[in-house]
């Protein structure tokens, strides 16, 4: 009797202390937590203030023009075509952008009317493979091409670039489709674009699908930055326009990109003119901003050191997550060159990095070029630079 009451003692004793145990070993993980909460662990003070910072990388390229040399480089012996060496050498700079955009300036009509150049450019669909596996994510389709072959060519066009994986903006099928803008989600930070072209040749839009194409109209565009600047962090405005051939912008256009950036844009990216023109830097309010009036060609058959010069545009914003505020923090550029060249005695083209062209013919590392090249990429460089100026680096407080 006596030894039975001492074991259910000895036991009621035992459980009381394990619970006592735990009691303690659930206070003491709740004070850490206080703590922590608090801003203090393990002796040490964590910076529970802190905000997160995202950083995004955006790449940007100028004019793909396809000319009928260009077409036929790509020509395969089973009558298919590829066109992959475009981009080899320059697809790490264009991944060096989450996000990667270019301005293409032909129809993918497909072949029943033909594969054609300068002045009604129709190209194989290859085309917008070679985009996507460059790296690309983004074909603006808006800009004075996008009727060569007609609304039906231009509606087959965006068909193409969707199904290999492309975005596009700036034409669209239908009203039903029809928003003046695209949005993108990087990272956290929402980007928005939003493209237009001064015109289409001449070729007329078509009346029934009036919402076919974003038509460069200054009221509309303000309406347009104005209805999509709440929606996104960093808005970009691609914009088909200016002189061709001119190194410079037209004062009109001047104060139109700072109409625009003033209105609630953050970058405005220039194409149309096939040379490089001039960039700048515009400070509105406490922000800085940035225009690139013309990015010039990435690629094409055009005659000519300008109109075959090209750059590989990066940017940089960081986002506060705390204070829901974006900057840009850095716009740099990568010259490159639109190069033509012999492969087993066929006639094709490429962009190359002129930094890295150069040195790779010095080095004798390159099959396709050699010093007699060294002149006109030296010149490409120099031009470059002198037209564009120094990079853009945000001054840190």
């Amino acid at each position: 009797m006596f030894k039975r009451l001492f074991i259910i003692i000895t036991l009621i004793g035992l459980g009381c202390l394990a619970s006592t145990t735990i009691y303690h070993e659930l206070k003491v993980q709740a004070q850490a937590q206080v703590q922590v909460v608090n801003g203090y662990q393990g002796g040490g003070v964590v910076d529970s203030e802190k905000p997160r910072i995202q950083t995004i990388t955006l790449t940007a390229a100028g004019d793909c023009l396809m000319h009928s040399q260009q077409i036929r480089s790509g020509l395969q012996p089973d009558g298919s075509y590829c066109f992959d060496h475009f981009f080899i050498d320059v697809k790490d700079l264009i991944n060096e952008g989450d996000y990667s955009s270019t301005d293409f300036e032909a129809a993918l009509a497909g072949p029943e009317t033909g594969y054609t150049g300068y002045p009604m450019f129709n190209s194989p669909d290859a085309v917008a493979t070679a985009f996507k596996e460059a790296g690309f994510d983004l074909v603006v389709s808006a800009n004075n091409h996008s009727l060569d072959r007609g609304y039906k060519g231009a509606i087959r066009t965006l068909d193409v670039l969707q199904k290999a994986g492309l975005d596009t903006v700036g034409t669209y099928r239908n009203v039903e489709e029809t928003q003046p803008f695209l949005i993108k989600d990087i990272k956290g930070v929402k980007v928005g674009y939003l493209a237009y072209t001064y015109g289409t040749n001449g070729i007329p839009v078509p009346r029934e699908h009036p919402e076919f194409i974003n038509l460069l109209d200054r009221d509309k565009i303000v309406a347009d930055i104005e209805a999509l600047r709440p929606q996104v962090d960093v808005l970009i405005l691609v914009l088909h326009w200016g002189n061709e051939y001119q190194p410079h912008p037209t004062g009109e256009q001047v104060v139109m990109a700072h109409e625009f950036l003033n209105a609630g844009t953050d970058i405005i990216l220039g194409s149309h003119p096939h040379v490089i023109q001039t960039m700048e830097t515009v400070r509105v309010g406490d922000k800085d901003k940035f225009v690139i009036y013309s990015m010039g060609n990435f690629i094409s058959a055009q005659n000519g050191r300008e109109r075959n010069s090209g750059i590989v545009l990066k940017m940089k914003f960081s986002k506060n997550f705390t204070s829901g505020e974006t900057i840009l923090d850095e716009v740099s550029y990568t010259p490159t060159y639109s190069h033509p060249y012999y492969d087993q005695g066929k006639l094709k083209y490429r962009v190359i990095p002129v930094e890295a062209g150069m040195e790779r013919i010095k080095q004798g590392q390159d099959p396709f070029m050699s010093a007699r090249d060294l002149p006109i990429l030296e010149a490409v460089l120099q031009s470059t630079r002198s037209q564009l100026g120094e990079p853009y680096y945000r001054i840190k407080n």
